[in-house]
């Protein structure tokens, strides 16, 4: 009896480091490495507004136009905490989608991709936070100059992304067409992907024509999404009629 009532220390120490690595190991089941980096950015988001609380205006520039100017402002507190708080909604939406999709074995075989998309556009909105909080403290430049290049690396990703994406019903270029049909979803990607990277490196170009910049970063998107959506439903038909 006693020795199930007093266990040898070498036993103590075993049941403890197995306990101790088994709590480990499912945290990393909770929380996977992109969903660490993600939250840390958001944090450090945060510590950003709550240390310049007091140094911020009262109303903070929060939208600019086509030209660069400022054509809307919101209250402090809005100005400084609206985008650390959308990007723990999003946060919550990106870890949510790859559990709750019916076809989720799909996704978890381009989940890497789909991991550095989201790490990518957390970014995307800490930078343009950050050039928020420069403008209002006021340093002064052409804000929509500054966002062409960071549109574009994002739309290049996204195109890396579509272009190994899976069927499923979040993730990609999804119109009826693409997910009644595996190989239309396929077509639809390869050439989706294509295009999209494309349209990342036209963005680029808007450096070079500064009154142009939005242009060379929005019409290229728009276009390439409506092709691609006219394209997934040319292929279906011809898979139908064949």
């Amino acid at each position: 009896m006693g020795g199930f009532l007093i266990k040898p220390p070498f036993l103590i120490s075993y049941f403890n480091l197995s306990i101790f690595y088994g709590k480990i190991k499912i945290d990393r089941n909770i929380m996977r490495k992109s969903e660490i980096i993600i939250l840390l950015i958001i944090l450090l988001s945060f510590a950003v507004g709550i240390y310049l609380y007091p140094q911020m205006p009262e109303k903070m520039a929060s939208h600019w136009n086509i030209k660069g100017q400022v054509d809307g402002y919101m209250p402090k507190f809005w100005g400084l905490f609206l985008m650390p708080i959308i990007s723990v909604l999003l946060l919550l939406l990106f870890i949510l989608i790859p559990r709750i999709d019916p076809l989720k074995e799909n996704v978890k075989k381009f989940r890497n991709y789909f991991d550095w998309f989201i790490i990518l556009i957390t970014l995307f909105l800490f930078y343009l936070y950050l050039l928020t909080i420069f403008w209002n403290r006021g340093t002064r430049f052409d804000m929509v100059l500054l966002l062409t290049p960071a549109f574009g690396i994002l739309f290049y990703y996204a195109g890396i992304l579509i272009e190994n994406a899976k069927q499923n019903w979040f993730i990609g270029i999804r119109t009826p067409w693409t997910l009644s049909s595996e190989k239309v979803w396929d077509k639809t990607h390869k050439l989706g992907g294509k295009l999209f990277k494309a349209a990342g490196v036209i963005s680029f170009f808007g450096i070079l024509f500064k009154n142009y910049s939005l242009f060379f970063v929005i019409i290229p998107v728009l276009f390439f999404s409506i092709y691609t959506v006219i394209y997934s439903y040319s292929e279906y038909q011809k898979e139908k009629n064949h």
